[in-house]
């Protein structure tokens, strides 16, 4: 079954704050099964490390990596039917897309703000009478 534009953007929008967020889970899906240490993601992706395992424990909360046994054994992707079909679209659309996926992303508010917009919202569901 294709994965819709509509669905690509809409994962994308939920689950990559920056481009290297991004880069970062297709460079992991690439490799497969192969886990990745928070240097080597730094090497590849030219971040410094702390960055390399900040980004990839976000991927981790979003369900996309799995965190190795032994931290010092990186992360792996967290594969799965689903993940795996929208995660080979997001990778096709990248290929072919990239400064409008660039752009989408680009344009997202910050993290803070939207995890502030969310608590907000939930502040004001639990208001009402």
């Amino acid at each position: 079954m294709n994965v819709g534009e509509e669905e690509i953007y809409a994962f994308i929008y939920e689950h990559f704050d920056t481009v290297p967020h991004l880069e970062a889970l297709l460079q992991v899906w690439n490799s497969r099964p192969k886990a990745w240490t928070d240097s080597e993601l730094a090497a590849r992706l030219y971040l410094n490390p702390g960055d390399a395992r900040s980004i990839m424990a976000d991927l981790a909360r979003h369900g996309l990596l799995i965190s190795a046994p032994d931290p010092a054994d990186g992360f792996t992707y967290a594969s799965s039917a689903a993940t795996d079909r929208m995660v080979e679209a997001v990778a096709r659309a990248y290929q072919t897309d990239l400064i409008r996926i660039s752009n989408a992303i680009h344009s997202k508010a910050s993290a803070g703000v939207r995890e502030f917009a969310r608590a907000f919202r939930f502040m004001r569901k639990r208001k009402k009478p």
